[in-house]
Formats: C-alpha cells, sequence, structure tokens
C-alpha cells in the first residue's frame, strides 16, 4: 500500500482555507489550475511509498514512538508559494516549526528502522497543497494572495499515517483519495 505520515489541519482551520480558497478560484486563470479539496489537505511529513503490508505492523510500531516522544505543539496555516514553476500551489505554516520539523525527522528515521528505504534527508518544507498545474502556469497572482492568508492556530495533537489511494477510472483530473490507517497522540515523553 501507498503510504505517507501526515499532519491534518482540524476541520476550523480546513473550512477557513476553503473560504480562501474559493476567493483564488475567482481569480483569471483558476481553470487551469487542478484545486485540491478538503479531503486532501494535510502536511506530509514523510512520503514512504509502496509499503509491503508485512512491513506495516514494525512502521506503526515505530511511528506510535515518535508521536509519543513529540509534545503537542502550536500550528497555523499561513502564507503561501509554488513549486516547480507553477506545477503546485501552496500555503504554508507558522507556528512551532521547529516541533513541525523534528516530527518529521522523526517519521523518517523510524521508517528506515523499520527497514523502508528512504531519500537522503532533505531540509523539510512544510507546505499543504491547494492546486496543481499540469502545464506551467504562472500562479504568482495566486502566491500574492495566499501572502495575507493566517488561518486561526491550532494544537497538533496527533500523528497520521495514511493511505493514497491513486485514481484509477481515468477521469481526467480525477484527485487521489486518502484514508487514515492509524492516528497516534502526540504524547510530550521525550
Amino acid at each position: 500500500m501507498r503510504l505517507f505520515t501526515a499532519v491534518v489541519p482540524p476541520d476550523e482551520v480546513a473550512g477557513e482555507l476553503a473560504s480562501q480558497v474559493a476567493a483564488l478560484k475567482e481569480l483569471p486563470g483558476a481553470d487551469g489550475l487542478r484545486w485540491t479539496g478538503r479531503a486532501a489537505w494535510h502536511f506530509t511529513l514523510a512520503f514512504y511509498g509502496e509499503v509491503g503490508e508485512d512491513l506495516v505492523p514494525a512502521l506503526s510500531a515505530r511511528l506510535e514512538r515518535a508521536a509519543h516522544r513529540t509534545g503537542p505543539f502550536p500550528l497555523a496555516l499561513h502564507g503561501g508559494g509554488q513549486f516547480g514553476r507553477g506545477r503546485a500551489l501552496w500555503t504554508g505554516a507558522a507556528g512551532d516549526l521547529d516541533a513541525l520539523r523534528v516530527l518529521a525527522g522523526r517519521t523518517q528515521a523510524a521508517a528506515r528502522k523499520a527497514g523502508l528505504p528512504m531519500e537522503e534527508h532533505r531540509h523539510y518544507k512544510a507546505h499543504l497543497t491547494v492546486a496543481r498545474g499540469r502545464e506551467t502556469v504562472d500562479v504568482r497572482p495566486y502566491v500574492a494572495a495566499l501572502r495575507g492568508f493566517t488561518s486561526r492556530t491550532w494544537t497538533v495533537a496527533e500523528l497520521a499515517l495514511v493511505r493514497s489511494n491513486l485514481p484509477r477510472s481515468g477521469v481526467p483530473g480525477e484527485q487521489p483519495r486518502y484514508e487514515a490507517v492509524a492516528c497516534w497522540p502526540l504524547g510530550g515523553a521525550g
């Protein structure tokens, strides 16, 4: 199964982002982007790719320990940016970004210790994708509109292991579906 770990914003924060995205969709050229929906909004901490069923128990045990070692921390959605010359439009994060980076590092280490091959550690960039483009799109107006956006602050209290179900219908624009396989409370014991 295709897995990753994530921090998922609560419904009220997702609602604030939904209002912001609705305004973005009114900007010229918005139909050239594929907009993600609330069910897809998350901060990926570590992407594992295809994971065999036999490795999931060991990975889960290590992720539970990583969650237990990380205390709850404040986070908010904030600002925006792009990757790949307009191929991805995102909102970022504000709050305890150091704690978010530590949690991301712990989820990557958990995977390595469970026997999953992981790429070399790169600097973690907290982002939540709101739209993608098939072609290069000038997203500067969207990034500018997101610049002043900040959601309410929430306390991140849980780590999620998420399964990504890729589209199979062949319908253009169909999005992957995400489902939480497991969630662990953050514990602050370490």
